[in-house]
């Protein structure tokens, strides 16, 4: 089974994973493999390990050794497809099962699907999409068919809209049209130029408000990415009214485009040059992470070497975490990592990349801490509790006049909760609540990123001290260990200057 250069691998028989063979896990699709046909494949089995973005879901399929042939499902374009390009879904799995997905809630939830009021009418053209057999010689390395299909896919892609679909619902390529511009950033407190937005990902969607894009699903999306001169080209639009929506890697928020844009028949629109004011009040103070809308940055542990994926074993880009976090059962990891104490990052020596875990998710283990009243229940019959991170930092001096902005930004949320305290945990309440956010399921299927979330906190002047402080960032739902938050990044903005 092969879905990228380097995420291929032998596969297990569908056999390999009936309950005389297969031990099922904590859910139905996670099976540890343990009397196999062919023992060779003695590890975890779980389709979720194969999921990818829609921007990379482009070509993925089975190879057949003996005699050498392929048989592989490309996507030429993701218009069709819900949740923008970050939104994740299936690929192939055991069967040998290959999927072509249009519309799903994995990695998002319910917001992903589509609602309809009474006698509303609607019409959506899912694909095409194309199937691709290809064969090779007797003795000839039956890997290259992978490489022909992605060649295969390159000529479909640029094939895009295909011509010979006679519906009406379907419009020919002189009747789409494009968007070309350039986009640029503000951000007066890094630099007082224009900065460029090199690798922006721009797109177009049905009209609503910033970041809507990622919870809509029942119109066409269409997306591009920035090039190294800050220009991006969409192509092959439909016919339509639409928002511009764009979010760039490095910074927080989304951008939108004021202004509407009406597709027609052949249409050229330049926006010409756009500028980007990501949500900023005052001077960095300190941060944890990086914008990027995923978690990968963080601490991801190594799996319990009973679970394994064997994928994922000393894989090339192992050291970068890119794939590490496709293992079974990481959130387990927490609970003996932390057995007694919650995570404390304190800023300027703690690095994030080894000491801040890549999700907040309640813990199995008995806590002891002076705080336990609020958060952190004390519980001795094995169930699950919520966990209280800390984030610990100095100030030089403090306006006790001013407002500090405290930003999180969250990369995943399963039925989650965030509280912020700042300095007094014991308080009744805290400064800040999300409330329950989140469905997007993204821990217990190996995601790194879910839907987006960002929250803005404004914290008092007086809630601070000259010297030492802590904010508390409690996660109470735990009524399962999937339940957790996954940080994308937190800074702390002193008030403006």
């Amino acid at each position: 089974m092969a879905m990228a250069d380097n995420r291929q691998r032998c596969m297990p028989l569908p056999d390999d994973r009936l309950p005389h063979r297969g031990q099922p896990l904590a859910y139905k699709e996670a099976v540890l493999l343990v009397n196999l046909i062919e023992p060779e494949f003695k590890d975890v089995d779980d389709k979720y390990q194969y999921s990818c973005d829609n921007k990379d879901n482009k070509v993925h399929g089975w190879i057949s050794m003996d005699p050498p042939v392929g048989f592989w499902q490309i996507t030429p374009s993701d218009e069709f497809r819900s949740g923008g390009p970050v939104k994740q879904d299936l690929t192939s799995h055991v069967g040998p099962t290959t999927l072509a997905i249009f519309l799903s809630p994995h990695y998002a939830g319910r917001d992903l699907i589509p609602r309809f009021a009474h006698g509303e009418t609607w019409k959506k053209v899912f694909g095409p999409v194309f199937i691709y057999v290809n064969s090779g010689m007797q003795g000839e390395d039956p890997v290259a068919l992978w490489n022909d299909a992605k060649i295969q896919m390159q000529h479909e892609v640029q094939s895009w809209p295909y011509s010979f679909p006679a519906s009406e619902d379907f419009p020919s390529a002189d009747q789409r049209g494009s968007v070309s511009g350039k986009l640029l950033v503000q951000d007066k407190y890094i630099i007082d130029e224009h900065i460029p937005a090199n690798g922006a990902y721009v797109g177009l969607a049905p009209p609503g408000k910033a970041g809507s894009w990622q919870r809509e699903c029942k119109d066409y999306q269409f997306w591009a990415k920035s090039d190294d001169n800050v220009c991006f080209s969409i192509n092959n639009i439909r016919p339509g009214d639409y928002n511009l929506y764009a979010w760039v890697p490095g910074f927080i928020g989304d951008y939108l485009y004021e202004t509407p844009i009406c597709i027609t028949p052949g249409c050229n629109i330049d926006v010409d040059e756009i500028v980007y004011q990501p949500p900023r009040d005052g001077p960095t103070l300190w941060e944890i992470g990086i914008p990027d809308r995923t978690a990968a940055e963080f601490f991801v542990p190594e799996p319990n070497p009973k679970f394994i994926n064997k994928l994922f074993v000393n894989h090339p880009d192992r050291l970068f975490n890119a794939f590490m976090f496709r293992q079974y059962g990481l959130w387990h990891r927490y609970s003996e990592l932390y057995p007694m104490d919650d995570l404390v990052y304190v800023t300027g020596e703690s690095d994030y990349s080894k000491d801040w875990f890549f999700a907040q998710v309640p813990s199995r283990i008995k806590q002891k801490t002076s705080y336990a009243s609020i958060l952190c229940r004390i519980k001795e019959d094995g169930t699950y509790q919520g966990t209280t991170w800390q984030i610990r930092f100095k100030l030089d001096s403090v306006n006790q006049g001013g407002t500090y902005k405290l930003r999180i930004a969250i990369a995943s949320a399963t039925l989650a909760e965030v509280q912020v305290w700042v300095n007094n945990p014991s308080t009744s309440r805290p400064l800040f609540t999300t409330g329950l956010i989140g469905r997007d399921n993204s821990i217990a299927r190996h995601g790194i990123h879910g839907l987006y979330w960002l929250y803005n906190i404004d914290i008092g002047g007086n809630q601070l001290v000259q010297g030492d402080n802590t904010i508390y960032l409690g996660q109470p739902r735990n009524q399962s260990p999937f339940q957790g938050i996954m940080y994308d990044y937190i800074r702390l903005e002193a008030p403006p200057n």
